[in-house]
């Protein structure tokens, strides 16, 4: 059984934890939360601009405040944020509160995904592909380590993936 019957999908930045999030949570019929909006709603500010204010460490401990609030919740489909696995605290909240689907893609289909928004701060700054290959270097490790299934979205519609995840999960939902 999945402990109140919660699903967190984590991954780097633009491998469609939002999109499929959304699609799993139909399928399931389970509440969809994005945890990035959550901090904009509870903030009144977008993540851009608590970066620029606050700087990461500040996003950071909003987010980590808003991820203890939304594990709380019963039968949600959360996306996370890419850089949520940083804190070992909140590796440990996911992993003790629910299911972990860890999304993944390769770098250039991360930067074909993310090239055109500009509310991801880590790749205002600098060459996109070079931020992107370092995240993936240093969390790849963090997010296997808390991971219940990993799964590649690159070449697969969301729906599919979704659907897979949704088989996966099934029997462990009450």
């Amino acid at each position: 059984m999945i402990k109140n019957n919660n699903i967190f999908l984590v991954g780097p930045m633009g491998s469609g934890k939002t999109t499929i999030g959304r699609m799993l949570a139909e399928v399931l019929n389970l509440k969809f939360v994005d945890l990035d909006l959550e901090i904009e709603k509870k903030c009144g500010a977008n993540i851009p601009w608590i970066f620029d204010m606050e700087g990461e460490e500040g996003f950071r401990k909003r987010e980590s405040r808003m991820l203890l609030e939304l594990v709380s919740q019963t039968g949600v489909v959360l996306a996370t944020g890419g850089g949520v696995i940083v804190s070992e605290e909140n590796r440990n909240t996911l992993k003790n509160n629910g299911y972990v689907v860890y999304l993944d893609a390769p770098v250039g289909k991360l930067l074909e995904r993310t090239s055109h928004d500009q509310s991801r701060p880590l790749l205002q700054a600098g060459n996109p592909r070079e931020v992107l290959e370092k995240l993936a270097l240093d969390r790849d490790y963090l997010y296997q380590e808390i991971a219940n299934l990993v799964l590649i979205t690159d070449k697969r519609k969301p729906q599919l993936v979704a659907d897979e995840i949704a088989n996966e999960v099934r029997h462990f939902i009450c």
